[in-house]
């Protein structure tokens, strides 16, 4: 029997409200659509995207059910209606193809709809919980070095093929290291171009090792980073990512934590038709591409000897070059179901369970 959420409870609860709106947010200005218990539209209007104008709308006003959807402004201002007193429902925008794909799309529409579809079944609009906002601030920190990672990234690519174009090679190192041992072979008249380049290399490493730093002190306030990292390719940054993302371990089950993440490829069946689709990529993009570079990790020759290792070899061994690749994918959404019931149920990785299940 599938396990209730103390929210899906809530939301399913028969003290439901007699107004419920539907709020589309916008940057500067936020759509709105209020229902009545019949279905009637009550209300449409629109009301500033700020805190001040939001408290003169919503607060003193009797409890009603709003309907949002996730983006930007709706942890902030799910809180604050929260707050005020309301039953706040963030939606999962990419799960509502009636929203998201319609062909009159518009703010008017999209309000009315996130209206209905909350006064009919909340669980129409797949809802999702926000982190707390101290777990948001701790995932920001993970956010921002992945994106200083990616411009250190595009730097290095931009700088050696600018030295390949001069018909020179920079020498095969590290990103830390390439700094000090990349002026010796910058060909000559490519100095000033280079060496802007070279210096932002060396800055942001500095600025990424400053946040690793930050990072590996997240332990001390979650233990079950240190549990997680018992698993091979699993370090600091991917135990902290991990841990913040999903939020608790009863986010999702063990065998959903891939399909979570969006590491399950999408289904599209229909009567004796099945075909073979992409994975999904839906979820978290940062915590998806480091579990790749753990499974990378694992497959590697440094990677240590375990099941998950032999499964994933195994594998990469059937399909040439496409088989590496479905391999990599499989043993990470396989690495982020084993973190998942490492989590739940607090026991330390184990390279070979069946053998210790049997000595035991």
């Amino acid at each position: 029997m599938k396990k209730v959420s103390k929210q899906m409870r809530k939301m399913e609860a028969p003290d439901k409200p007699e107004m419920t709106m539907g709020l589309d947010i916008g940057d500067r200005y936020s759509h709105y659509c209020l229902l009545n218990q019949p279905g009637d539209v009550v209300e449409e209007g629109r009301i500033q995207s700020t805190e001040a104008a939001l408290r003169r709308h919503f607060e003193g006003e009797p409890c009603m059910r709003i309907a949002l959807e996730c983006g930007t402004h709706s942890p902030w201002i799910s809180r604050l209606l929260t707050a005020l007193g309301h039953q706040v429902i963030v939606a999962n925008a990419r799960k509502i193809p009636a929203i998201t794909g319609s062909e009159s799309k518009n703010d008017r529409n999209d309000a009315e709809k996130l209206a209905r579809f909350a006064a009919y079944d909340p669980r129409l609009l797949s809802p999702l919980e926000h982190r707390r906002p101290e777990r948001q601030m701790d995932l920001n920190l993970i956010h921002a070095r992945s994106t200083l990672v990616r411009a250190r990234t595009m730097i290095v690519n931009a700088l050696r093929g600018l030295v390949k174009s001069a018909g020179g090679r920079l020498p095969a190192c590290s990103t830390e290291s390439l700094p000090s041992r990349a002026l010796s072979a910058i060909p000559r008249g490519l100095a000033v171009v280079a060496t802007p380049l070279i210096q932002q290399i060396a800055l942001l490493n500095a600025q990424i090792g400053g946040m690793d730093k930050q990072v590996e002190k997240l332990a001390a306030k979650y233990p079950e980073i240190v549990l997680l990292r018992t698993a091979p390719g699993v370090g600091p940054i991917v135990a902290a990512a991990y841990v913040l993302t999903l939020d608790r371990p009863d986010a999702a089950s063990n065998r959903a934590a891939g399909a979570y993440l969006g590491l399950r490829p999408g289904q599209s069946q229909s009567g004796d038709a099945d075909p073979q689709k992409r994975i999904s990529k839906t979820g978290d993009r940062c915590l998806r591409s480091l579990l790749v570079q753990s499974a990378q990790y694992i497959l590697g020759r440094f990677g240590p000897d375990s099941d998950l290792r032999r499964w994933g070899l195994k594998l990469a061994a059937t399909g040439g070059k496409r088989g590496k690749k479905r391999a990599i994918v499989a043993v990470a959404r396989k690495l982020a179901v084993i973190l998942h019931a490492m989590w739940r149920n607090g026991q330390r990785f184990r390279a070979f369970p069946q053998a210790a299940t049997v000595a035991a």
